[in-house]
């Protein structure tokens, strides 16, 4: 399966098209009573109360942080930095998936009558749900990618506005680029001809076994191996870099202080990626399974509905961290947070709301005492405008 696919729940009727890519091709066959098309969909339902709220409160929280912090970098020009520009980047794809993707994903899983939403809305979510994952995926590296030349070359200037854009625009490209095959490979199959009031919007690679299993593995060796080898590499290399301006008369004190504030902001991206790649295992090990175990003799076809929507529901939940995440990375920004719910119209005290608070501190230097520092380049352009 591609990173970020959900698959629905699985089909057993003979002649009925599995949901599996090595399942038969949709067509008519022989029937079955349709309470026997879903394999373990009655222990699925049984959760049904538990997991609506959950998806709920999933949406609710992930699309008011996140357009929070879209929010708070367009409005702030001072804001508009390299760094704070792909934190927008992934806040927006956590945004969108979330508004589209988690609610039509979770409608399918619980609706009897299978997807609701039409032929163009089955493949639009199969590509965009896979493609907002992998923007992730490919911001965080280029987050980390961006915070090892900060460190490593502070007396440059950071990259500039059209580059930022440039950026930005090759990650969704690559993004939908990696997303393409299983949007290619889905079905939208109406059963309802042959006597059952069901829709299906399945993955589907007939007679392409190989191919599909080289794609899987490539996309889930792609969505760990990439931001965790970013971050580690630029860890080491950042680790190394800021231990021999360490060293006794190597620093001076402005130097120090910039150091310590680095090693903060680095630190938060590693739990940023920590948090992506723990929450995306389960459903990555489940579809593991799936792929190699067709016949569900490990899992068992009762439980297996029941453990891709916990699953789902874990790796989701990974869109609702980052804000938590970055309004954490100083008090001023917690300030600045409280400011906007408890005084829209009004400006907070100058010492809490500074423009160099929060996010800032992501991609700006402090205002240098030596020549040896310089300030960022921002970025002036609005993320609104995306």
């Amino acid at each position: 399966p591609a990173l970020g696919e959900e698959r629905g729940p699985v089909v057993s009727a003979e002649g009925i098209p599995h949901p599996w890519p090595n399942g038969s091709s949709p067509g008519p066959g022989n029937t079955s009573h349709p309470k026997d098309l879903f394999a373990g969909l009655e222990l699925l339902l049984h959760f049904k109360p538990l997991f609506i709220p959950l998806y709920c409160l999933l949406v609710a929280v992930a699309c008011l942080g996140n357009a929070f912090l879209v929010g708070c970098i367009a409005a702030n020009k001072k804001l508009h930095n390299a760094t704070n520009f792909f934190l927008g980047n992934l806040s927006l794809g956590d945004l969108l998936m979330c508004l589209t993707c988690v609610p039509l994903t979770a409608s399918y899983a619980f609706e009897g009558r299978g997807w609701l939403f039409g032929r163009a809305m089955c493949h639009a979510v199969a590509l965009l749900q896979a493609a907002t994952v992998y923007v992730s995926v490919l911001s965080l590296a280029a987050i980390a990618v961006d915070r090892y030349v900060v460190v490593a070359y502070p007396v440059q200037r950071r990259i500039a506005l059209r580059y930022c854009g440039l950026v930005v625009a090759t990650i969704w490209a690559l993004a939908l680029a990696l997303a393409a095959p299983p949007a290619w490979h889905t079905s939208y199959v109406d059963l309802r001809p042959i006597g059952h009031d069901l829709i299906i919007c399945e993955e589907f690679w007939r007679h392409m076994e190989r191919q599909r299993l080289a794609y899987s593995c490539a996309m889930l060796l792609l969505s760990y191996v990439v931001p965790l080898l970013a971050v580690t590499v630029s860890y080491c290399f950042i680790s190394a870099h800021l231990r021999r301006r360490s060293l006794p008369g190597s620093a001076n004190l402005s130097q120090a202080r910039w150091d310590k504030k680095k090693r903060k902001t680095f630190l938060l991206l590693v739990v940023s990626v920590l948090v992506f790649a723990v929450c995306w295992l389960p459903l990555q090990v489940l579809n593991l399974l799936r792929d190699l175990d067709p016949d569900f003799t490990l899992l068992g076809k009762r439980y297996i509905n029941l453990a891709q929507v916990s699953c789902h529901l874990v790796a989701m939940s990974s869109a609702c961290y980052n804000p938590f995440i970055y309004a954490s990375l100083h008090r001023k920004c917690r300030a600045h947070l409280r400011g906007y719910l408890l005084a829209r119209g009004q400006s907070a005290p100058r010492e809490e709301t500074s423009p160099e608070s929060c996010l800032a501190s992501w991609g700006a230097v402090p205002e240098p005492r030596h020549d040896s520092f310089m300030l960022d380049t921002p970025c002036n352009i609005s993320l609104q405008r995306l």
